[in-house]
């Protein structure tokens, strides 16, 4: 009778170590997906501020205000976001490395 008490003791810290397992892995792909949508908003926010300033120099009139906001904005956004990327750990090569990647992934989709 002990055996079987020790099968099944044994059995459920199995099935509690696997659902840790699983609830581990979760969290853990959760956390990559955020870093890569963080990545992704990094990259799409520099191409909106060289868009800006692009933009500014062709402005005229009361177009130069609004590109200036934008510029701005942009910026500003720019450094709040590499600000929490590296506080993640983050690094520019894998910011650089994950825009290459998505490039490709866009010309093939």
């Amino acid at each position: 009778m002990n055996i079987i008490k020790e099968k099944i003791s044994k059995r459920g810290k199995f099935m509690q170590n696997e659902s840790y397992v699983r609830e581990e892995l979760i969290i853990e792909r959760n956390e990559i997906e955020k870093e890569t949508e963080l990545i992704r908003s990094i990259i799409k926010t520099r191409e909106e501020l060289k868009i800006a300033n692009h933009n500014f120099e062709y402005a005229q009139d009361d177009l130069v205000d609004y590109y200036v906001y934008q510029i701005k904005a942009n910026q500003a956004k720019l450094n709040y976001l590499i600000k929490i990327a590296k506080a993640k750990g983050i690094e520019v090569d894998m910011i650089n490395d994950l825009r290459f990647s998505l490039w490709e992934e866009e010309e093939v989709g």
